[in-house]
């Protein structure tokens, strides 16, 4: 097992290769970090707090909250946990709980609801910060799984890019652990004994694709060692023209010539 100070490296160098490949910061950007006070959240604010002090051009964070009002819900963990770190931060509440429960049919899951609702209260509450990016905190992990869930069951080559710009094009959404893995988000936020707060809301769902499809990644790479990060690379390394979607390749004008001498023949 790596130690404190090699997983903390092996993160740092994945986050740094996701901001500089996909150019995520520049210089003045204000960033809303989205905490969820998950393992993953935590990770991801670690890691920028570090490259905002070493990183050679000056940007903000502010470390966002949304309270959605579940029951036994801990407020008082993360004010705590972020005042100690003396950083900038906000705890937004409002009542998403009641509104998921409400409209989901009963044994139905709630994430994809909770999931917009979430997005779109985010969304508002950076442009009410001044903030003209997001970060999030999803990993290597969850990229493939969703590019797998949507392949298989959505009928769709589509993904969580690590950079993207809303549908309104007013805010940028960054994934700066785009290249990490959960395994090692786990190792370090074990070391760091993050005050990790459960979701009751959708923790105790079973998204049986989901967890179907994590099996299925997490058993090719123990049979076949490094297949996560040859799949991550085929993410990067895409032929429209070897495909067969219509928009992305001019199929109906694809002719070929027929050469000058079998005419004449």
């Amino acid at each position: 097992m790596e130690n404190e100070k090699q997983i903390t490296k092996k993160l740092q160098k994945a986050v740094a290769q996701a901001i500089q490949q996909f150019q995520m910061i520049v210089e003045g950007d204000k960033i809303m970090v989205c905490l969820s006070g998950g393992k993953d959240s935590y990770t991801m604010l670690e890691m920028l707090l570090y490259f905002q002090k070493v990183a050679p051009i000056s940007f903000e964070i502010i470390a966002v909250n949304l309270d959605q009002k579940q029951p036994g819900f801990p407020e008082e963990v993360l004010p705590n946990y972020l005042s100690n770190l003396e950083i900038n931060y906000k705890i937004i509440e409002k009542n998403t709980y009641k509104v998921v429960m409400d409209k989901t049919p009963e044994g139905k899951t709630t994430c994809s609801l909770c999931s917009r609702l979430r997005r779109g209260t985010l969304y508002e509450a950076a442009k009410d910060l001044g903030c003209n990016k997001i970060a999030l905190g999803h990993h290597k992990n969850d990229i493939l799984e969703t590019f797998f869930l949507n392949f298989f069951f959505s009928g769709k080559l589509e993904t969580m890019p690590p950079k993207f710009k809303n549908d309104a094009g007013d805010l940028i959404v960054l994934r700066p652990l785009a290249f990490c893995n959960e395994s090692d988000i786990e190792l370090f936020s074990t070391y760091k004994n993050f005050p990790i707060i459960p979701c009751n809301l959708c923790g105790s769902q079973e998204n049986l694709q989901r967890k179907k499809v994590k099996e299925m990644i997490a058993d090719w790479e123990t049979e076949f060692p490094n297949r996560n990060a040859i799949m991550m690379n085929a993410l990067q390394n895409v032929f429209p023209s070897h495909l067969l979607d219509h928009n992305l390749y001019d199929f109906k004008n694809l002719e070929s010539k027929v050469p000058e001498e079998a005419i004449q023949n």
